[in-house]
């Protein structure tokens, strides 16, 4: 290949990379053709892309960008695969795929996230977090929880004075 055609297709990748800041590294060597088809079916409903790119065409797209940290120590044909709602969302997607007997040569490999380099160790432990759909239930489940106590803590005195009148209203009748 032509370095002008290298420089066409780092290009070209470096213009849908634009505005991405997360990525991961997978594994789709292995899998046949009908299967391959489902998978990107599967990852567009989702809003995922996925790209399979030579990983010297990815480093010379992502040199001086915080993705080109994904890279590091990379062998191999790789897949790269990003969007989705947020990065930990789409982690779940690759470990669940990796689950997936349908895609058995499917694996993580790695990935970046925030500029750091991510192994596919690292892309396991972050699946296991809450989304961020999961994180604002957990918040709104503490407010929630916060108020009610705040409530109840205000409500409990009026509630007592009440009770001692009551109380003493009886008493005198």
């Amino acid at each position: 290949m032509s370095k002008y055609l290298k420089d066409l297709i780092a290009q070209d990748l470096s213009k849908r990379l634009d505005g991405v800041d997360d990525l991961l590294l997978v594994n789709v060597v292995g899998i046949d053709a009908n299967s391959t088809v489902e998978l990107r079916k599967r990852l567009r409903e989702k809003n995922i892309s996925l790209l399979v790119i030579k990983n010297s065409l990815a480093k010379r797209a992502t040199e001086g960008t915080p993705l080109a940290n994904a890279f590091e120590g990379c062998i191999g044909t790789n897949a790269i695969i990003w969007g989705g709602e947020d990065l930990i969302s789409l982690a779940k997607e690759v470990i669940e795929l990796d689950k997936d007997k349908a895609y058995k040569a499917f694996e993580p490999r790695g990935g970046v996230m925030d500029g750091e380099h991510l192994t596919a160790t690292r892309v396991k432990e972050i699946s296991k977090w809450p989304n961020r759909e999961e994180q604002l239930s957990i918040l709104s489940g503490m407010l929630a929880s916060a108020w009610s106590q705040i409530s109840a803590q205000l409500l409990s005195p009026g509630g007592k004075l009440a009770s001692q009148i009551e109380e003493k209203s009886k008493g005198e009748e």
